[in-house]
């Protein structure tokens, strides 16, 4: 499984040379309410495997949670499906706040 650090993504978003990866955020909504990254879509970690359709299998896709853990069994499962760019996002939404966003709430 890939994985990339606060850090890396926030270079990779900066990038106009780069297509933007989908954003998967798969924590809970209220935790979503909380904070987010900039252009990330909610599909709850329960949600995932019924949701498969609504994922382009060909697009890059970064999962995003709250420190990694589930995130990363997402891209797990995704690559299980036949999902082949998917990246973890190390540390999650925890990591961008401390790396990239000193202002974004945490909790």
């Amino acid at each position: 499984m890939r994985q990339m650090s606060a850090s890396e993504l926030a270079d990779w978003l900066a990038d106009p040379q780069r297509a933007k990866p989908v954003l998967l955020d798969v924590r809970e909504p209220a935790e979503f309410d909380i904070c987010r990254i900039e252009g990330s879509q909610l599909m709850p970690m329960a949600t995932v495997p019924a949701r498969l359709p609504d994922l382009d299998p060909d697009a890059e896709i970064v999962v995003i949670c709250h420190h990694g853990g589930r995130s990363a069994q997402v891209c797990m499962f995704l690559e299980r499906q036949g999902f082949a760019r998917v990246v973890n996002l190390a540390g999650g939404v925890a990591g961008w706040a401390a790396q990239v966003d000193p202002n974004m709430p945490r909790y």
